[in-house]
C-alpha cells in the first residue's frame, strides 16, 4: 500500500537504449485514486494524476473487512469489493485515458462468484478484454515466496467496445515453460446472456468439447424443482450450542470431516470439531428435516485431485433416531424444494457432480479452491429420468472415478 525509496530517480534501460525518469509516490494509492476521482466528478474535468495511458499492476491480495477503511474508500467510487486487488484493478481503470491500457496480475477469484460480481460487472463495462494468461500451475508463479495461488495475467484496455476475438495463453509458468496460445471469441470468455458475468478459459480443443457436452445439458437446477443452498450452521457463531459429542437434546452436525468412503460416517469420535448442535428455539432455523440430500464441500484442499467433492447423506445407524440434522457452513446441501430427495435421485446426482466432465468444466470458471452454491447452481444438469439411470448403471454405492466417468459417459 505505501512505498518506499526515493521521490523520484532514473533508470536506463536495453544497453542505454532507453532512458526513462520516474517518481515514486510515498502515500496511500486507494486514497489518492479515490480523491482525485471524485475530484474530477465535482470539476467535470480530469485534475493533475488522472489520464494515464498505462498501467502495469501486481495488487496486494488481501481480503478487505466490511467496515473498513479500504472498503469505505472503495465504496465512495462506487465499487463493492472483499479484496484488496479488485480495488486496485477498478481505480487504476478509472484512472487511464480513453484507449488506456492495463496489465495486471492477480488470482482468478474474481472470475467468478457472488462477492467479484459488481467488480465484473463495473471493470468489463468499461475495459475491452485483450488477452488473458493463465498459469496451469498454482505452485511456479510466486514459488519463491511459497505461495500457491491460482494466477493469470490480464490485459485490457479502457473502451466501451469489445474485441471480436481475444488471444488466451496458457503457461506452467516455470522458466522456458511453453506458451500455447489461440484466438477466443470474446463472448466465449464473458457470455453477454450471462447475469453473474462469469469469465470461461478454454484453453484448448479438449476444453471446447467439455464445454459444448456441458452446455448441451438439458436443465438448471430450478427446472428440476431442485435447490442448493449453504450450510446454515456457522460454528463460531453458534459456539455456545456445539457439543463434542451427541447428547440428550442435541441433533447431528455434519461437517466435510464426516465424508469417508462415499458416504457419510457419524460422529466422530475425538475430532477435532464438534459432532452435535443443541436443537432448542435459537437454533431452530439453522436445522433441516432428517432425509437424504446430496453434500459437496464449499472448501477443498489445494492439493486435492478434485474440485468438486460430493457424497450422499442417507439417515443410517444412529442417524435415523433424529427428525432434524444440521449441516456446517463449509458445506453446500442440494434439496427438493420443499423436501429432501429420493435415494435414487440422490445418488445420480452426486455420481454426475463427481464426474471428470464437471470437475473439468468447473476449472474453466474457477480458478479457487471454494466451490460456491450460485456456482453449483449455474450449472445445467441431465434430466430426473438421466439421472436416476445414473444411480441404476453404478453396481456399487462408491465413487470410484473411472466406475463414475463410465457411468456418465454411457448414461449421458
Amino acid at each position: 500500500m505505501r512505498s518506499s525509496g526515493p521521490a523520484w530517480g532514473q533508470a536506463v534501460l536495453f544497453d542505454g537504449e532507453i532512458q526513462i525518469t520516474f517518481d515514486i509516490n510515498q502515500s496511500d494509492f486507494l486514497e489518492d485514486a479515490a480523491n482525485a476521482l471524485q475530484e474530477v466528478g465535482l470539476l467535470g474535468k480530469a485534475p493533475k494524476g488522472v489520464g494515464f495511458t498505462h498501467a502495469i499492476l501486481n495488487p496486494p491480495y488481501r481480503k478487505i473487512n466490511t467496515n473498513s477503511s479500504a472498503r469505505k474508500l472503495l465504496r465512495q467510487v462506487g465499487l463493492e469489493t472483499s479484496n484488496l486487488y479488485a480495488g486496485f484493478m477498478w481505480l487504476s481503470a478509472q484512472l487511464l485515458s480513453s484507449n488506456g491500457q492495463l496489465v495486471s496480475i492477480n488470482p482468478r477469484s474474481f472470475c467468478n462468484g457472488p462477492y467479484f460480481l459488481p467488480f465484473r460487472k463495473k471493470f468489463f463495462s468499461e475495459m475491452e478484454l485483450e488477452r488473458v494468461h493463465v498459469f496451469n500451475r498454482r505452485d511456479a508463479v510466486f514459488s519463491k515466496d511459497a505461495i500457491l495461488q491460482e494466477n493469470l495475467i490480464l490485459s485490457a484496455r479502457r473502451s466501451r467496445t469489445k474485441k471480436s476475438f481475444v488471444a488466451l495463453s496458457h503457461s506452467d509458468g516455470t522458466l522456458g515453460s511453453t506458451v500455447r496460445t489461440r484466438n477466443v471469441p470474446c463472448e466465449r470468455i464473458i457470455v453477454p446472456s450471462d447475469a453473474n458475468q462469469m469469465l470461461h478459459f478454454s484453453l484448448d480443443e479438449s476444453d471446447d468439447v467439455v464445454r459444448l457436452r456441458m452446455e448441451e445439458m438439458p436443465a438448471l437446477l430450478e427446472e428440476l424443482g431442485l435447490r442448493v443452498s449453504t450450510g446454515r450452521v456457522v460454528d463460531f457463531r453458534a459456539r455456545s450450542f456445539l457439543r463434542d459429542n451427541p447428547e440428550k437434546g442435541t441433533v447431528p452436525l455434519i461437517y466435510p470431516m464426516h465424508f469417508n468412503g462415499g458416504g457419510v460416517h457419524w460422529p466422530c469420535p475425538d475430532s477435532k470439531k464438534a459432532n452435535a448442535l443443541v436443537a432448542s428455539q435459537e437454533t431452530q432455523d439453522l436445522l433441516v428435516a432428517n432425509g437424504v440430500y446430496v453434500l459437496v464441500k464449499r472448501f477443498t484442499a489445494k492439493e486435492e485431485r478434485k474440485r468438486i467433492v460430493a457424497t450422499v447423506f442417507s439417515p443410517k445407524g444412529e442417524l435415523v433416531n433424529f427428525d432434524s440434522i444440521g449441516f456446517e457452513n463449509h458445506l453446500n446441501y442440494f434439496y427438493a424444494r420443499t423436501k429432501p430427495l429420493d435415494d435414487a435421485l440422490a445418488w445420480g446426482l452426486a455420481i454426475y457432480l463427481n464426474s471428470t466432465l464437471v470437475d473439468s468444466y468447473f476449472r474453466q470458471f474457477s480458478g479457487h479452491t471454494q466451490v460456491n452454491a450460485t456456482d453449483l447452481r449455474n450449472l445445467r444438469y441431465p434430466t430426473l429420468k438421466q439421472l436416476r439411470s445414473l444411480s441404476r448403471s453404478m453396481k456399487t454405492r462408491t465413487f470410484d472415478q473411472s466406475a463414475v466417468d463410465r457411468s456418465v459417459a454411457a448414461t449421458l
